[in-house]
């Protein structure tokens, strides 16, 4: 089976320990000496690179000397605190940790996609469809626990419309609608990255020298908006759950 040396490496490392975890929900890895693929290894690394990153940061904070690691978090912070402040309102500060996250994680899995063509074997994770749907049901579990935890019972009411006697049907609307969310989630992410993908192998294929560099462009524009869509829309629903009904 060929595999990144990366995929390799931390199959290595954490491969029977991933095995056993898995046998554990009843699982079975087609490979059980190496149960990490390379969309998984891939998205490993991006994971490390983002605690090592915020791990930096923290430890080299300084009001006098501040570093470009610590400029960089700083224009992060900033600008996705403006963007929860205004979609999410007052205490957004609870929720920005984890849009940063998501969209961080997202936007560095979407550029793996840059060395398509350059490294044999490199795929972007997100143009698996399992990627988007597991950060999709990450962020429906989200802001609905968040729902119930700012609003208790009362959540429910946001699901049965403000006629008591369509309260049976709304139930039933909202509840596919939301459900609907993760689909769209998941499959505006990954057909995006999957056609970008597709779009610069197709061209690498045809004309290696040059041109691709166009398609290559293109692919780190949509990589950013699809990230940004992705986080943004996460923090909508998170303002609609937390919401106060009156």
């Amino acid at each position: 089976m060929q595999e990144l040396g990366i995929t390799h490496f931390f199959n290595g490392i954490f491969g029977p320990w991933f095995a056993w975890m898995m046998g554990l929900v009843g699982v079975h890895p087609v490979h059980r000496n190496a149960p990490i693929n390379d969309t998984f290894a891939l998205e490993m690394l991006v994971a490390f690179f983002l605690i090592a990153f915020f791990i930096v940061v923290r430890l080299t904070l300084s009001v006098e000397h501040p570093n470009p690691a610590q400029h960089i978090a700083e224009i992060i912070h900033e600008t996705v605190g403006g963007l929860a402040d205004q979609v999410i309102g007052h205490g957004y500060e609870r929720f920005q940790a984890f849009a940063t996250c998501v969209g961080l994680f997202i936007l560095l899995n979407n550029l793996i996609g840059l060395l398509l063509g350059l490294i044999p074997g490199v795929i972007t994770p997100t143009g698996e469809p399992v990627v988007p749907l597991g950060i999709a049901v990450l962020t429906f579990l989200y802001y609905n626990y968040h729902g119930v935890r700012v609003n208790g019972p009362r959540y429910i009411k946001q699901f049965l419309g403000p006629l008591w006697w369509l309260a049976p049907l709304m139930f039933i609307i909202e509840i596919v609608s939301h459900l609907a969310r993760m689909l769209s989630l998941t499959v505006r992410l990954y057909a995006n990255m999957f056609a970008s993908d597709l779009l610069t192998l197709v061209w690498f294929s045809i004309i290696p020298i040059a041109v691709p560099a166009v398609f290559l462009g293109l692919h780190f524009a949509v990589s950013v908006i699809q990230a940004f869509v992705f986080m943004l829309l996460a923090m909508i629903y998170l303002s609609m759950a937390v919401a106060h009904e009156h």
